[in-house]
């Protein structure tokens, strides 16, 4: 199994490495398996958005990339065990936060031995690595079992922000969105196509993290971002009409092409996000709301 490989910020180049097989010709999909924020919130007012923590799958050609691990890994490591085995997958952390991370003790397919996962992440506001914050969170008395008795071939990368990560043909560009959170962002480039992921946008911008986050989504195909909080004077995260309005103003300064709205605060039920796509799309044509389910084929 080889390794991806990290490439310096200036470098443009693409591996010529053709892995895809036929069936797997112009796959570019994005499955949203978590979609809420801070944390799960099950209950009968999210039915139709869901209410697992974010976690989302693209499938590029013949790789499998997941962007973070709430509690929406689970569900997708279930759907995975009922696929051919064995199973390879690049496992990419915004941050280690509880609701990015709290899915991965119960992600089933990093139980199995014929299984291997790459995994990524910046290192945390304290300086513990992604491996550190995966372990941490799986001790007693969090967690009945270590991260050990995973069976699956794990190897963990530490992202430096700027760098850059070659998965065969795959470029993942990363680079630091939100400096206060120590929270990274991802733009993943195939052949002329590109995604970005970036869910750590908030209403304060300031430039230092505005200009890298415009560096990440000029002109992708797709991106898939928050409706962002504020830390208010309590130390809770607030809402804010005027947060949305900043990820608006960003897609039409960078030309993005659809903007997919994720990682929904707590409070919003299905009726508030109802409202909020029908206002979002009343200045943004080609934007979504997204919910637990929603399949978007970037190639049609």
């Amino acid at each position: 199994m080889r390794k991806p490989e990290l490439l310096h910020p200036q470098s443009q180049k693409l591996e010529e490495e053709n892995t895809l097989t036929d069936s797997h010709l112009g796959a570019f999909v994005v499955h949203f398996w978590g979609v809420r924020g801070l944390i799960a919130t099950p209950s009968s007012e999210n039915s139709r958005y869901g209410g697992n923590t974010s976690c989302v799958e693209i499938r590029v050609g013949s790789k499998r990339l997941i962007f973070d691990g709430g509690t929406g890994l689970r569900i997708l490591g279930k759907n995975w065990l009922s696929e051919s085995q064995p199973l390879e997958g690049h496992l990419f952390f915004t941050n280690s936060q509880s609701n990015r991370i709290q899915g991965f003790p119960f992600f089933a397919p990093a139980f199995l031995s014929k299984n291997s996962f790459h995994i990524y992440g910046i290192a945390a506001s304290n300086g513990a690595s992604i491996k550190q914050c995966l372990c941490d969170q799986m001790l007693q008395p969090h967690f009945p079992y270590p991260l050990q008795v995973m069976q699956s071939e794990l190897q963990f990368y530490n992202v430096i922000a700027g760098k850059e990560i070659l998965l065969g043909d795959i470029l993942v560009r990363t680079a630091l969105i939100n400096h206060t959170q120590k929270s990274i962002g991802y733009r993943v480039s195939w052949q002329s196509y590109n995604i970005a992921y970036v869910t750590d946008v908030q209403a304060n911008l300031d430039e230092f993290d505005k200009e890298k986050i415009t560096q990440l989504i000029q002109g992708v195909d797709l991106l898939i971002t928050n409706s962002p909080y504020i830390l208010s004077a309590e130390d809770s995260y607030q809402k804010s009409d005027l947060n949305l309005q900043t990820v608006i103003d960003l897609a039409h300064a960078c030309e993005v092409k659809r903007l997919v709205i994720s990682h929904h605060h707590p409070d919003d039920h299905d009726i508030v996000l109802d409202d909020m796509q029908n206002s979002i799309q009343s200045v943004f044509a080609k934007a979504i709301v997204t919910h637990e389910g929603l399949v978007l084929p970037l190639l049609t």
